[in-house]
């Protein structure tokens, strides 16, 4: 297969490493208008890497789109159009969003959305707990981090999380709230109190305390952060017949035994870890991601999409408001 990657910040080089170790028959190169970048990855990778996607001079089957968000539409259009199945990051905007979809249904390419929380093992087991439990529940969840901390070898006014459109509190919301709406239910009405805490100057709020309420009559606290000096994802989910909590990777998922009053510990999934990230970053969560979208050019119908997408970022426009 052959696979261009677009994009070679720290998600572009996670992918190609990714596909390097997925795939055995793969010729990969990159794109990415940055000349360091271009060096750095072409010598680590041992692949050719251009800066601008039309220097490329082969013919590739699908592109991986790893930019900046504000980028994205525009380049999944330009891939489209070269007849490319495309794998897009989160998108954090809602651009051109009906306009691609309806290009890759022309052109008969699969145009396919990341949401990682998705395929993390242990969020599928607490989806699969809540959904058999069969009852309204309550959540608490948060979810912080400094944002400095997120990309300390990066200028922070260089990243597009700490720009208004495509800040760190909105990319937060849209990796976590796939995975609430899928489990506990669609979404009926939030309502958010939101502050600053830092000195960072930025031009949005940097905390937000959300209560959502699900039409099947569950609630949640969500608290979302870039403020949190210590990064932290911490999950509680609880009714009469269920607790169950969770502190972002697979050795902390516990469970309540009703009967004996024991809490037990749930036995998840594979964990492969990269240093120098948050420990809650699962990498093995990536790789079924990547499978998945594999699985879906040979005609799985995918998980989640732009369509289910484009609802999520209609929710996070209203929490901003």
């Amino acid at each position: 297969m052959k696979i261009c990657v677009i994009g070679l910040g720290s998600m572009g080089r996670r992918r190609i490493r990714l596909l390097k170790s997925l795939l055995e028959d793969l010729v990969v190169v990159g794109v990415d208008s940055n000349m360091e970048r271009v060096k750095s990855v072409s010598a680590e990778y041992g692949i050719d890497c251009y800066p601008v996607l039309s220097d490329v001079p082969e013919t590739f089957d699908c592109a991986f789109v790893c930019t900046s968000p504000q980028f994205h539409a525009t380049i999944i259009q330009e891939c489209l159009e070269k007849n490319l199945h495309v794998f897009s990051e989160i998108n954090l905007i809602n651009d051109r969003y009906e306009e691609n979809m309806q290009l890759a249904k022309q052109k008969g390419k699969v145009l396919f959305l990341s949401s990682t929380s998705l395929y993390k093992e242990e969020i599928q087991i607490i989806d699969k707990k809540i959904k058999q439990n069969g009852k309204p529940c309550a959540y608490q969840y948060h979810v912080g981090q400094y944002l400095p901390d997120w990309h300390p070898w990066d200028n922070l006014k260089d990243f597009f999380v700490s720009r208004k459109d495509t800040n760190g509190c909105r990319e937060f919301l849209a990796i976590e709230l796939p995975f609430i709406q899928n489990t506990f239910g669609k979404i009926k009405r939030v309502h958010a109190v939101k502050t600053n805490f830092t000195n960072l100057e930025f031009d949005f709020p940097d905390t937000y305390f959300i209560q959502v309420e699900h039409v099947n009559g569950s609630i949640g606290n969500l608290l979302i952060d870039v403020v949190s000096r210590q990064a932290v994802r911490k999950l509680e989910i609880f009714n009469e017949d269920l607790y169950i909590m969770w502190d972002g990777t697979p050795e902390t998922l516990y469970e309540k035994d009703i009967v004996s009053g024991e809490l037990r510990k749930i036995p998840a999934g594979k964990y492969i870890h990269l240093e120098g990230y948050n420990e809650s970053i699962n990498e093995y969560a990536y790789i079924k991601e990547m499978q998945e979208f594999f699985e879906v050019l040979k005609g799985k119908e995918p998980i989640y999409g732009f369509e289910q997408d484009k609802e999520i970022l209609q929710i996070i426009d209203e929490i901003e408001k």
